[in-house]
């Protein structure tokens, strides 16, 4: 057991220097590599054979998800074709370890005949592709993680984390905002906690409980037990909003008054300038104020404070933002 946990902290180690060590070739080359990227046209395109393609994939799939239109190109697959979807303004990214990988060198002619920027991500200076190349990323390794040298480990974790490095870089240079994150990514969690509004949620209409100043508390509790949603607002002749009387209210108010409670007015009862939303506050926002004043709804109000809906921790939940 204690061999088990020798060889993996051992692993991690290697890893782990393997990216540490990229911090220092962090110079002009990479402010090249990322001006170049950046001032593309077209497309970055993403190529790399085994090990190294299965990472350039997830460097094309970042690149994309961040701003930088990019894809991959399997060099295999393009020699028979494929490399018809390069374009003349895009830009290569090749990633090889050795720099030798026979695929790649296949279609670099290709790529210098249509007079493409090349990047290369490469450990071996001295290669084929490094010497083509108009770009080249040092991610060389002292050693891999495998005890024999041959499966690639620390190397492509090295890979990973330069194409991580231009990623987000090229995000920053870009200004890439949550919003422009938002519209990219619509499916799943991550989409409806940047996209979803109060708006695309709320009660409206006769669904809203609403009572009058004047209302007696009695009535007041009917029309909360009836809209089912634990509160009622208080709103004058305008429907305007005054207040709010929840669930709570009414607890506190029956062991404090006890059936006298039923007799008070609704403006009496009332807790006045409850929490508001609007329409476009991000249903994720009203999450954070329910959390912040630990409160379970939210009156979504308009101008001069009318009553345009109201939304519950509960239709959060199903909406998948909590």
């Amino acid at each position: 057991m204690n061999e088990f946990i020798e060889q993996a902290r051992s692993i991690l180690k290697t890893e782990a220097e393997a990216v540490n060590s990229l911090i220092d070739r962090i110079d002009e080359t990479f402010v090249r590599a990322i001006e170049t990227m950046y001032s593309c046209t077209g497309r970055v395109v993403v190529t790399g054979m085994g090990k190294s393609g299965i990472i350039g994939k997830k460097i094309a799939a970042t690149l994309a998800s961040t701003g930088t239109p990019a894809f991959f190109l399997n060099p295999a697959e393009g020699s028979h074709g494929d490399i018809g979807m390069v374009k003349k303004d895009d830009v290569i990214l090749c990633i090889s370890n050795s720099g030798e990988t026979e695929e790649i060198i296949r279609i670099l002619p290709t790529f210098k005949r249509l007079n493409l920027k090349l990047i290369a991500m490469t450990g071996n200076a001295g290669s084929t592709l490094a010497r083509v190349s108009d770009i080249v990323l040092d991610v060389s390794v002292r050693e891999e993680a495998c005890p024999m040298g041959l499966a690639p480990t620390a190397s492509t974790t090295a890979a990973l984390a330069m194409g991580d490095a231009l990623a987000i870089t090229l995000l920053n240079k870009r200004g890439f905002t949550e919003d422009d994150f938002a519209i990219i990514h619509p499916g799943g969690n991550l989409g409806r906690r940047l996209l979803l509004t109060v708006g695309d949620i709320m009660h409206t209409g006769d669904v809203i409980p609403v009572v009058a100043p004047e209302t007696l508390m009695k009535d007041a509790i009917i029309e909360i037990s009836s809209k089912r949603l634990g509160m009622t607002t208080v709103a004058d002749s305008d429907s305007r909003l005054l207040g709010i009387i929840t669930d709570g209210d009414l607890r506190r108010g029956l062991e404090r008054w006890g059936e006298e409670f039923f007799s008070f007015r609704a403006e009496d009862a009332m807790t006045r300038r409850p929490k508001t939303v609007t329409r476009d506050t991000l249903a994720a926002k009203a999450v954070a104020l329910m959390e912040q004043y630990s409160i379970t709804v939210l009156i979504v109000a308009g101008e001069e404070d009318s009553i345009e809906g109201v939304v519950h921790l509960h239709d959060l939940l199903k909406a998948g933002i909590v």
